[in-house]
């Protein structure tokens, strides 16, 4: 069988004069590397396609591909996740992880929480907020914590993310409009604790990885897991698996969504406490980092002791499964 794989290579958007803030959400060499070795060690073929423009040419040429581990996240517009996606459907090839409809549902978080608050699921009170005269319209206590709406791996978010006061969230939310050219999802902040919820499987086969506690060391930036907490992981971030109750609560949470939103094969849902110590939903991951040690996903993985070519063999039992017609 040949796996196709495509992805956004982060060296390549470097060189291009992009900035390490735009390019966090692209890979490293070493993940297209980890995934490739994984595959073959599975006893699959690969072929390495790359970005989107490279997989229209050897589209246009007549290439085709049995399957395709697609972890590209594209670089323009808040249905770039679903664009290699869509480009696959048009030509009837299978691929790895959730369809266009969820991946740009998923990264847009003010659509994807509306889904999920209607369902019944807790997540924090928030506005979306498309023009910088909306700031008067917002009703909500503070404190605040605002982000971009379609972005992922921290990016726009700081220690200034949190917000006190209307004169800090008119600042704050002018720069966000401003930076990255998108409305803004404010929200209330939740002062509790913050975990993450790696899951593998497609509908009623979908299980839980693990519950992962995400706790921010003295040197770290306060009270957010932001973009340079997130780069800087080892001198600032202690990650631990959790257990008992919270991790019950968590893990019941994180299917839930997984099934409302229809995600497949892989990601990761993220929770944080309310002041009463409930868990809320932020934000759902289906294309979530596989970078071997330094992603969520995988960090979870390692935690328990889980090698990262069973990570990999979970999530191609799953798109072959559901491809199988089975």
């Amino acid at each position: 069988m040949l796996i196709g794989i495509t992805y956004d290579l982060r060296e390549d958007y470097l060189r291009a004069g992009y900035s390490p803030e735009e390019t966090a959400e692209f890979d490293h060499i070493e993940t297209i590397n980890a995934i490739d070795d994984s595959l073959k060690n599975l006893g699959f073929r690969t072929e390495r396609i790359g970005n989107i423009k490279s997989l229209i040419q050897k589209l246009a040429l007549g290439e085709s591909w049995d399957l395709v581990f697609n972890i590209a996240e594209g670089m323009l517009g808040t249905a770039r996740e679903a664009q290699v996606p869509s480009l696959l459907d048009a030509y009837g090839i299978p691929y790895i992880f959730s369809d266009p409809l969820v991946l740009t549902l998923a990264l847009h978080k003010a659509f994807a929480k509306n889904i999920v608050r209607d369902s019944g699921i807790a997540t924090p009170d928030f506005f979306l907020l498309k023009d910088i005269a909306d700031v008067e319209k917002i009703d909500l206590s503070f404190p605040l914590f605002a982000k971009p709406v379609a972005e992922g791996t921290g990016k726009g978010i700081s220690a200034s993310s949190k917000i006190y006061n209307h004169r800090q969230l008119r600042e704050v939310c002018e720069r966000l409009l401003r930076e990255f050219a998108q409305p803004v999802l404010v929200e209330n902040f939740l002062p509790g604790r913050e975990f993450t919820i790696g899951i593998t499987g497609t509908g009623k086969k979908s299980e839980i990885l693990g519950v992962m506690e995400i706790i921010l060391n003295e040197n770290a930036e306060k009270e957010v897991y932001s973009f340079d907490n997130k780069e800087n992981y080892q001198a600032r971030v202690e990650y631990k698996i959790a257990t008992g109750k919270i991790e019950e609560e968590c893990r019941d949470l994180a299917l839930k969504v997984w099934h409302i939103l229809s995600c497949r094969d892989s990601g990761r849902i993220d929770v944080k406490l309310d002041e009463e110590g409930r868990p809320n939903f932020l934000e759902v991951n289906p294309l979530a980092g596989l970078r071997p040690i330094h992603s969520d996903l995988a960090i979870i993985c390692e935690l328990q002791k889980m090698p990262y070519i069973e990570l990999i063999q979970r999530i191609m039992n799953s798109a072959l499964e559901r491809n199988s017609g089975d």
